[in-house]
């Protein structure tokens, strides 16, 4: 029988993707023709959903972006056999902003039935955890050392280091925490994974828990993604019921377990401490380091927190091996970075491919430019706490310490264009506020340090005495990054004095007549 794929992923749904799945099956019914409808997610190529597949004996052949409307005429045009069409794609993996990717983590995405257990499996799944049951604890996480893996979630830690650090500690207890509180502006790429390809987190996890000796997982989950929470939680019980998940898993003596959590709406729980805290019923505000939660981390007891991304990377690097992903990146940035193109982008969407990946390739090969058609001033790089750079910085490499030393940072990967008519002192202070209001409160650089900062941007928009104003920005922003106990302060002064650097012009206003 014929398979037609429509995605159920929430930029889909936001489409009108289950309106055309519906068309889609009034239509066939009326005509008398046989064709299964399968719910996949979505490929991430953002600006062609609805995009509708079916399955022939060449390939996926691709119709996009499809409204309600278009049905009748689709399947006037012998659309299940590929047929010619307006909206008609070609086959899929052939779309030039898919096949120049390399997608590893997310290989399966867009292509599996989400809550397809059977159809994870044909597609590769879980032979990352069968090869790691035939291994010694040590020999995982050596593998993942080896790999290169580094925290995909902003900090770059080596996922290795935090994962031996767990496996050495002794406890009665130990935990596996995945943040996928995804906050930062441009970024969905967990959203995608939840949606499109949950077992391969529910797989990764697994294989952390039997690496460092952990029985309980927890998926922390942002409020904002209420689809992706009801999605993982059906996978994650689809895995216990199969024996993934629960007890002797797959036959083995490891006991490991996943409970879902949703968050409350608050941007600080994306730090691994103020999470621990929400996940223990507390109100998310962050904890002194040390102790490091590796040691004394959820309930006290030795914990890895991983981004979501890194947990779904891990099975790929078990089942075709440690040096396969290290020969990807460069540098100490190994194997793909999921970039996510967002923002005044013509093309939005995401694209995986090795790290060193120029920011020009991104945001021209890719994305295509200003969706406005007006020249690239500015991008943002790792969400509202990135630096600000310019356009004639787009030769830069996509990597951790390319950036850095561009005094940038590359976070989740999002990226958020904006074109000439963008204001960088207003941009400024909008990082500014961000800080004021997603604050936990506790330290007072950040809590104090970001209304004060405000205040003097405002003053500095209104033109008032701007030099002296800038001065004391620059002194603001030393005390919140030197003072500050997270990141959240720590980092705020980044896109504000990034802007400063590159934009210097839009801080400098017109003295009001008033003041003359």
């Amino acid at each position: 029988m014929t398979r037609i794929f429509v995605p159920i992923d929430s930029t889909a749904l936001s489409l009108d993707a289950e309106e055309v799945a519906e068309a889609l099956a009034q239509g066939l019914q009326r005509k008398g023709a046989q064709a299964e409808i399968v719910r996949n997610g979505s490929r991430g190529l953002f600006w062609l959903e609805p995009l509708v597949e079916v399955e022939t004996p060449a390939g996926r052949v691709g119709y996009g972006p499809v409204t309600p409307a278009d049905v009748p005429g689709l399947l006037a045009a012998n659309f299940l056999e590929g047929g010619e069409h307006p909206l008609r794609l070609g086959l899929v993996e052939e779309i030039p902003y898919l096949k120049r990717q390399q997608r590893l983590t997310f290989a399966r995405c867009g292509i599996v039935d989400p809550l397809s257990l059977s159809d994870y499996e044909a597609h590769g799944g879980y032979r990352g955890l069968a090869k790691a049951l035939t291994l010694e604890p040590a020999a995982i996480v050596e593998a993942v050392t080896v790999s290169g893996l580094r925290g995909r979630g902003g900090a770059g830690f080596p996922t290795g280091i935090k994962w031996k650090t767990v496996l050495g500690a002794a406890s009665d207890q130990k935990y596996i925490v995945c943040n996928a509180d995804e906050g930062d502006s441009g970024t969905f790429a967990d959203r995608l994974l939840l949606e499109g390809d949950p077992f391969v987190l529910i797989e990764g996890m697994t294989i952390a828990g039997v690496a460092v000796g952990a029985t309980q997982g927890f998926v922390y989950i942002r409020s904002e993604y209420p689809h992706s929470f009801r999605t993982f939680k059906q996978a994650v019980q689809i895995a216990r019921d199969e024996g993934k998940l629960g007890r002797r898993i797959l036959g083995s003596p490891h006991d490991f377990d996943i409970e879902v959590r949703l968050g409350a709406g608050a941007y600080i729980c994306g730090e691994e401490t103020s999470l621990l805290e929400s996940l223990e019923g507390k109100r998310g505000v962050i904890r002194f380091k040390p102790p490091l939660p590796a040691l004394q981390g959820l309930f006290g007891k030795p914990t890895v927190v991983n981004n979501l991304i890194t947990l779904a990377t891990v099975p790929f690097i078990l089942s075709e091996g440690a040096e396969t992903y290290r020969d990807f990146g460069m540098g100490r940035s190994r194997g793909t970075l999921p970039v996510q193109l967002a923002g005044n982008v013509k093309y939005g969407g995401l694209v995986e491919l090795a790290f060193g990946v120029t920011l020009d390739t991104l945001i021209n090969d890719f994305g295509g430019g200003t969706r406005s058609g007006r020249p690239l001033r500015a991008v943002q790089i790792g969400g509202p706490l990135g630096a600000y750079l310019p356009a004639s910085l787009l030769g830069l490499p996509m990597d951790y310490e390319a950036l850095a030393a561009k005094r940038g940072m590359l976070g989740h990967g999002g990226m958020v264009l904006f074109d000439d008519s963008v204001d960088m002192a207003r941009q400024a202070r909008f990082a500014m506020e961000f800080c004021a209001l997603e604050s936990c409160g506790k330290c007072t650089p950040c809590r104090i340090g970001s209304t004060r900062g405000v205040e003097v941007l405002d003053r500095i928009i209104a033109g008032r005495d701007p030099d002296k104003q800038t001065a004391l920005l620059r002194d603001l922003c030393e005390v919140m990054t030197d003072g500050s106990l997270c990141a959240l302060g720590g980092l705020t002064p980044l896109p504000v004095l990034s802007a400063l650097e590159h934009f210097p012009e839009d801080f400098k206003r017109p003295v009001p007549a008033a003041a003359e």
